[in-house]
């Protein structure tokens, strides 16, 4: 039977090589406190990476949709296909920092993000589609920005407990764990 690589295991080798007391402080580190569990505060990390490029995304085809005079059908397909481009960038790029080929790069930023973007832009733009004026507020109105914030609070909230079960599982943010060390 062949030995299933654990995102620690990349780092520390099969055979664990440093010492008890090191492993328990990166353990302590990095939120993992032990096989399959993961702590809040890892998955509310790997939730807040995706959230930024999302609110990035979201903002921007906002910006972009309205100063075209878009309808906000085609907007919000601008947002949530800029939150996907800058989700994945900015995974892309730590991944890219580690020295992997490109192609792996954009593997990882795939299997680590697609989950949690997906979720994130579902709960972000159901709020802002069934929030009584929301699509019709313009960006200089405070509602927007109002709302706005309040979506992206209640995606983080809602995509925190699905990070945090794809990580436990080692998919999601733990594939690019393995990658940071």
């Amino acid at each position: 039977m062949q030995h299933e690589a654990h995102a620690h295991d990349m780092h520390y080798g099969p055979e664990g090589h440093e010492g008890r007391e090191e492993r328990e402080a990166h353990d302590a580190h990095t939120g993992h406190t032990g096989p399959g569990k993961v702590s809040w505060s890892m998955a509310a990390q790997a939730t807040l990476h995706c959230l930024t490029g999302c609110a990035i995304g979201e903002v921007l085809g906002m910006v972009i949709g309205t100063a075209l005079g878009w309808g906000n059908v085609q907007t919000m397909i601008l947002a949530i296909i800029l939150a996907f481009f800058f989700g994945y960038a900015l995974t892309l790029r730590g991944v890219l920092k580690t020295g992997v080929g490109f192609r792996t790069a954009v593997r990882v930023a795939l299997a680590a993000d697609t989950l949690s973007i997906a979720v994130m832009e579902l709960i972000d733009n159901g709020v802002l589609a069934l929030w009584p004026g929301a699509m019709d507020a313009h960006l200089t109105d405070a509602m927007f920005w109002g709302v706005l914030a309040f979506a992206l609070f209640a995606a983080f909230i809602i995509t925190t407990p699905v990070n945090k079960w794809m990580i436990g599982r080692g998919k999601g943010h733990a594939v690019v764990h393995q990658y940071h060390h």
